[in-house]
């Protein structure tokens, strides 16, 4: 696995992700073509949308990036202790 998530066309360094919605976009304007689709917001107030399956595997990709690290582990805050 590289440092690249593929949404939509595009292919996304993983270190520019700033958070993953976990719930679909709703906002009911009539002309939104983002329904339905899942928010990833990027630095520099940037955003992409994602399908079900894109959103995923951006997840999964930043979890194998970030070494698999489970963060409900440290809800302390201790990340220094396993």
């Amino acid at each position: 696995m590289g440092i690249f998530s593929i949404v939509d066309d595009k292919h996304v360094p993983l270190y520019r992700v700033i958070w993953v919605a976990a719930v679909p976009h709703f906002c009911g304007e009539e002309d939104c073509v983002c329904e339905g689709q899942y928010e990833i917001r990027l630095v520099q107030g940037e955003s992409v949308w994602a399908t079900t399956a894109e959103r995923d595997a951006m997840l999964a990709a930043l979890e194998h990036w970030g070494g698999g690290a489970d963060p409900s582990d440290h809800l302390d805050g201790d990340w220094d202790q396993p």
